[in-house]
């Protein structure tokens, strides 16, 4: 995994995800097969958006409490946030080109 993407819990995830670069949150657990898929995706992206975008890994299995608070049902759920706040919900799977199309209008 990237040097690149930080690995968030209940004690550094409000400093992370408040600076004023957006900041993208995976969360994941080591058995979803789908999480797996895209980790590879998120470690270039973390490489190619560097100094524009922030890429951050939540486990639910150890920190179940995030989320919930964030409401996340599904795995893998990407939250990007701005300034602390939610600004988009991407669930589940998805290549490298959909995912960066996505994030190119919010970052």
């Amino acid at each position: 995994m990237s040097d690149k993407i930080a690995h968030l819990d209940t004690a550094n995830f409000a400093a992370a995800v408040a600076g004023a670069t957006p900041t993208l949150v995976d969360f994941w657990a080591p058995w979803c097969g789908p999480c797996k898929a895209i980790a590879p995706i998120l470690d270039e992206l973390a490489t190619e958006l560097d100094g524009k975008l922030k890429i951050a890994k939540v486990n639910v299995d150890d920190n179940g409490e995030l989320a919930a608070q964030y409401g996340v049902r599904a795995i893998p759920t990407m939250l990007l946030f701005k300034s602390g706040q939610v600004a988009d919900q991407y669930v589940g799977m998805m290549d490298k080109t959909s995912l960066k199309s996505k994030l190119a209008g919010k970052i």
